[in-house]
């Protein structure tokens, strides 16, 4: 049974997608071939720490079904093996879990199969958050 509710993982859906977008600074800004800004990364933006903040602040059974949820939509584990992954999750933790996500690229996209693998609709755990 998972141990996070579906909305939750979708807060870190959306905010990781949001810092998925954002783009590390490459250029001057405003100077991009066809005219259009872009997002950039800046040491002053708080959207990354706050990802990290909100993932930290969950307690250790969400975090384990977390990490869970994203390896089931990587395809480490299938939906059926939900628990065993939960287990795996806490017994094997050896960093923070906000590090561990952080680091996984496409986390968004995980989390997002990950749910529906599950049965969950991401559309409706996103609901009101965007």
């Amino acid at each position: 049974m998972l141990e996070i509710s579906p909305r939750k993982i979708a807060r870190v859906i959306v905010r990781a997608r949001a810092l998925d977008a954002k783009v590390a600074r490459w250029d001057s800004p405003g100077d991009t071939a066809d005219g259009d800004a872009i997002l950039e990364t800046r040491p002053g933006d708080g959207m990354e720490s706050e990802l990290r903040q909100y993932i930290a602040d969950l307690n250790d059974d969400e975090q384990a079904s977390l990490v869970a949820v994203m390896w089931i939509g990587r395809g480490t584990y299938d939906a059926d093996e939900l628990a065993e992954a939960i287990e795996t999750a806490k017994q094997e933790k050896t960093s923070p879990t906000e590090s561990y996500l952080m680091g996984v690229p496409m986390l968004s996209d995980f989390l997002e199969d990950g749910l529906d693998a599950l049965g969950y609709s991401v559309e409706e755990a996103e609901e009101g958050i965007l």
